[in-house]
């Protein structure tokens, strides 16, 4: 059928194509100066000192990971063979880098209402040789920093965020992306802003942003400034500082195009992310009392990504029926992520465990889909919710 529910929709408008069109009548594609105001913008939405663009949300997992094994603080450089405990329901590219840079991956449940870590069993699951976090703010809700800050103080555990779903959301007044070391964000179509792919790392730390200049082009000197944290002092004969290479980079900067995009889409974010929170009120009142499904329950203030839905323990409906009524009224739906990422056959290629059981990441693998949100009005779409 045609579907009247979108998994996503397009936030562009006349001033998106405006700012490719100048773009291109420029002819520089290559990252430049609205790649630069993008990540200045962007840098004073979520109050972080720094925010460096690159060409994908998964890149910016790559980079940030990658950044790690090049710090010269000894309180934040990871090697290979440390422990990193990441939740068992995640986007596949919060897992890679971490098997690419040859980490102990340890899987650790999320809790059935949040879809965050089971705090709990986080808990538990930390141990000597753990040497970093990865929290994962799934679907546009925090995890409870609070918390997690408390278990890790006074350790030298590092903390990151992978807060590619979460853009906008925040705990305690402050965004999440910005309670790590380092935090992620994607700006893919189906997320909060769009710049056809993009993502960004955001940190307050000064030698891992320049860290990560040099990684996002090459592992070369020339995005750096002279007197830098990464090769102390550039060379000042311009030709030898064009093509010196102090760290193995890669090439994943974005085009101009997606600064352009990206420029104009932080103007609307703020009415984006109130339009997603206003359609969450009407969701949570059709759900509230709902006797088959229940919701994601909102830690701090979520930017609301998506609603998952999720059937009841109790309840006799299965996945399939809830499918195809989802079909029956217009809805277009998903798995929540991967579901239970664990049991995916790549994990045969990782250094990984499983700490205790896994048993809410496995229901919602089973029991569990979730539904777009929008930066419009949806009141109709939720009605029909309480037909199911």
């Amino acid at each position: 059928m045609s579907f009247k529910h979108e998994l996503a929709t397009s936030s562009w408008g006349d001033g998106e194509i405006s700012a490719m069109n100048d773009v291109i009548a420029e002819g520089n594609f290559t990252m430049g100066k609205r790649v630069k105001l993008f990540e200045k913008k962007f840098s004073e939405f979520i109050e972080a000192k720094h925010c460096v663009m690159v060409n994908s949300g998964s890149s910016a997992n790559l980079l940030m990971i990658a950044a790690l094994f090049y710090s010269k603080q000894s309180n934040l450089k990871l090697k290979r063979g440390d422990e990193i405990i990441v939740p068992a329901v995640s986007w596949s590219t919060t897992y890679f880098p971490l098997y690419q840079y040859g980490l102990k991956i340890k899987f650790v449940d999320i809790d059935l209402e949040t879809l965050n870590y089971d705090l709990s069993k986080l808990e538990t699951a930390i141990s000597k040789k753990t040497r970093a976090i990865m929290a994962v703010n799934l679907l546009g809700n925090s995890n409870d920093f609070g918390h997690i800050l408390n278990l890790i103080s006074g350790t030298d555990i590092v903390l990151v965020e992978d807060n590619c779903e979460s853009m906008g959301a925040e705990f305690s007044n402050k965004k999440t992306g910005t309670f790590g070391v380092m935090g992620t964000f994607s700006t893919f179509f189906s997320h909060h802003i769009s710049t056809m792919e993009g993502g960004i790392i955001a940190t307050d730390d000064k030698e891992l942003y320049q860290i990560l200049l040099s990684l996002r082009a090459h592992g070369w000197t020339r995005d750096l400034p002279n007197n830098n944290l990464v090769c102390s002092k550039k060379d000042t004969e311009s030709l030898k500082e064009d093509f010196r290479f102090v760290l193995p980079g890669y090439n994943v900067r974005p085009l101009e195009l997606q600064g352009a995009i990206g420029i104009e889409q932080i103007k609307k974010l703020p009415m984006i992310i109130s339009g997603r929170q206003k359609n969450a009120i009407l969701f949570k009142k059709i759900l509230a009392n709902h006797p088959d499904l229940m919701m994601q329950k909102e830690i701090g203030k979520s930017s609301w990504f998506g609603f998952s839905l999720i059937i009841r323990p109790e309840s006799k409906l299965d996945r399939a029926y809830l499918a195809k009524k989802l079909s029956s009224l217009g809805f277009e739906y998903r798995p929540i992520v991967t579901g239970n990422f664990a049991n995916n056959e790549v994990t045969k290629y990782f250094d990984s465990e499983v700490h205790g059981e896994l048993k809410n990441a496995d229901y919602i693998d089973k029991n569990g889909v979730f539904i777009g949100n929008h930066h419009h009005t949806m009141s109709d779409a939720f009605l029909a919710l309480g037909k199911i």
